[in-house]
Order: structure tokens, then C-alpha cells, then sequence
């Protein structure tokens, strides 16, 4: 079992402030984690680290092997697939969602002088259909329901078949049947044994899906709580994180909680 990812007592300053204070995370091949804290917790700051689009004020981030600071990070990133708001923002509204799954290949988010091969296309389109978008194939980038526009992110993610997935709140502001209908898919994903190690940073244990093993829990940029799942994911660590005395429940791989 090899690791995909080693921070070690990571810290990011911003403006004297501690975004992360000490962060310690180490995260195997075959391994999917969550990350879950209160607003301003540093879990978007956590994957940006991870992701190598920010470097640490101090401690060390190894990628992939590679260690922050010492690697050619455009080399780095096209091995690490990234979904979030953000990234979605950039992608243009006139974009056909074939194209914005497609595009990954050269790490753009619109489709211009680049050519493709054929061997490219007919792998955006198996992924679309893995992802239950074959249908939207020619359909625009913004015409497309805030689920669907989750999902196509999220294809073009796992486009490049990257070593390593982190996923930014995949399933926020989605309504029920959307959100059920995205952690059910990406509950099958994870527990397919070509999938890669994942980190998915979410705000609600409802959007845990199946097939994830491991939790880290953020407060204040510090550590609350990290390891396996069913050990970290517990009313009492809960409670600390969000300082509200929680009641966590755990049925058929899948979790809840509500104030007790």
C-alpha cells in the first residue's frame, strides 16, 4: 500500500492568521477520506494543498511522491483530478458538456485550437456515460440543472484517470433527489477497485456515500479527529468539532446526525 499524499505539520498563514495550524495527513492508494468542520474550518485551504495549487507557509506536502516546492507543478496537477465551485465558474456557459469532460485532457476549461484523438473522444463519452450524462452529450455547460453540472464536473475529474481525486462540497446545494442520485453514484465509484485514493470535503455526514473508510476532522485550521471512518465519525468528536452536542447515527453504510 503506497501513499498518494503526505502533508505533514502543514501550516498556510494568511495576514498573521493561521488558515491551517500543524495539519498532519497521510493518505493511502487504495484509501477514501472526508473531510468535514464548521465554515472557516480550512477544509477548501486543506485541498488546495492537496491539489498543488497552494504551497505551505511551513511543514512539508508531498503529492504523488513529489514534494511541494521542489516539483514542476503543471507537471504535478494533470495527475490529480479536481472538482469544486470554483473550477465550475470558469468553465464557459456555451461549452457542450462533451467538450468541458474533453478539455481535461489539456487542463483548459474551453475548447479552442487543441485537437483531439479519437481514442480522447470515445473516452469522455465512456465517462459521461459512467456518470449517467451520455444524454447531455451536446447539451450546453449552463443549461444544465446545478446536479448535472455537479456530475459533468466530476467527469472531468476522473477524465485523466488521475492517481488522485479531491472533491470540494460535490453535493452543496443540491435538493434531495439530486443529492441522492450524485451519492449513490459516487459511492459505486468509490468502491470500484480501479478507482483512485479520494478526498472529498463535505459539510454534511449525509453526504458521505458508501465506500468511504476514512474521516478528518477540521476546526479551526487544527486536527479534531482523524482515521477510520467509524471511529472518527462519533457524536462525541462531532460535538467537539461544532461545538453542539450532536447524535450521530450510522445505518447500512451510511450516516446522520441531528442536535440531541
Amino acid at each position: 500500500m503506497a501513499s498518494v499524499l503526505e502533508l505533514s505539520d502543514v501550516t498556510i498563514v494568511r495576514d498573521g492568521n493561521p488558515i491551517l495550524d500543524s495539519v498532519d495527513l497521510t493518505v493511502a492508494d487504495d484509501e477514501r477520506w472526508v473531510v468535514l468542520g464548521p465554515n472557516g474550518a480550512g477544509k477548501t485551504t486543506l485541498l488546495q494543498v492537496c491539489a498543488a495549487m497552494l504551497h505551505p507557509t511551513s511543514g512539508t506536502a508531498h503529492i504523488l511522491d513529489d514534494q511541494l516546492g521542489k516539483v514542476d507543478v503543471f507537471e504535478l496537477r494533470p495527475r490529480v483530478g479536481f472538482a469544486s465551485t470554483a473550477l465550475a465558474r470558469r468553465i464557459p456557459a456555451t461549452e457542450t458538456v462533451l467538450n468541458v469532460v474533453l478539455t481535461a485532457a489539456y487542463s483548459v476549461t474551453g475548447r479552442w485550437n487543441e485537437s483531439y484523438e479519437e481514442i480522447d473522444v470515445r473516452r469522455a463519452q465512456r465517462v459521461l456515460a459512467e456518470w449517467k450524462l451520455d444524454a447531455f452529450e451536446n447539451r450546453l455547460f449552463g443549461e444544465l440543472s446545478d446536479g448535472e453540472q455537479k456530475r459533468v464536473q466530476i467527469a472531468r475529474s476522473v477524465m485523466t484517470d488521475p492517481e488522485l481525486l479531491l472533491l470540494d462540497e460535490p453535493a452543496a446545494s443540491l435538493d434531495l433527489g439530486a443529492r441522492e442520485e450524485l451519492v449513490q453514484l459516487l459511492g459505486g465509484y468509490a468502491s470500484a477497485p480501479h478507482a483512485p485514493a479520494i478526498v472529498m470535503v463535505t459539510h454534511h455526514v449525509e453526504e458521505i456515500p458508501r465506500g468511504f473508510d476514512h474521516a478528518l476532522l477540521l476546526k479551526n485550521g487544527s486536527v479534531q479527529a482523524a482515521g477510520p471512518i467509524d471511529e472518527v465519525i462519533t457524536s462525541e468528536n462531532l460535538s467537539e468539532t461544532y461545538g453542539l452536542e450532536l447524535e450521530v447515527q450510522h445505518s447500512q453504510g451510511r450516516f446522520s446526525a441531528r442536535a440531541a
